[in-house]
């Protein structure tokens, strides 16, 4: 087995689905048996971002592996930029409940997402000293 296939298995895919199984369930709890109220509602956020942060995580894990940076990503970038899909799904989702989303907000919105990533990405590589790794 390859070692990157074996740190993902070991590392990434019991909380990749144990946020998944939980993220879904939760939310066909709400769905099925619940009032849209507030507390619910509030659940339903919580809830769905715990379902697209998990299958967000493999996804993240290999664009990472197959577009490398330096310096390498460390095991919370991942789950920060797999928690990032989730918080965007979830506020795409509320615009949705108060009907003013459109696809040029959800763009401008991702466009933002994008840009704090990347610029969390550039104060970490500014901070990076490759002397102290050994």
């Amino acid at each position: 087995m390859k070692p990157n296939l074996f740190k993902f298995i070991r590392t990434y895919l019991p909380l990749a689905l144990i946020l998944t199984i939980t993220g879904w369930v939760g939310l066909l709890i709400i769905i099925q048996g619940t009032l849209p109220n507030l507390g619910p509602r509030w659940l339903f956020f919580f809830f769905g971002v715990l379902a697209l942060t998990g299958p967000a995580i493999p996804i993240t894990y290999y664009l990472n592996l197959r577009f490398p940076s330096n310096p390498p990503v460390e095991g919370m970038v991942i789950l920060r930029q797999a928690l990032w899909v989730g918080v965007f799904g979830s506020t795409v989702a509320w615009l949705q409940l108060g009907r003013v989303l459109s696809p040029g907000l959800a763009l401008i919105l991702a466009g933002v997402f994008v840009l704090i990533e990347f610029l969390l990405r550039l104060f970490e590589r500014s901070r990076w000293n490759p002397k102290q790794e050994s």
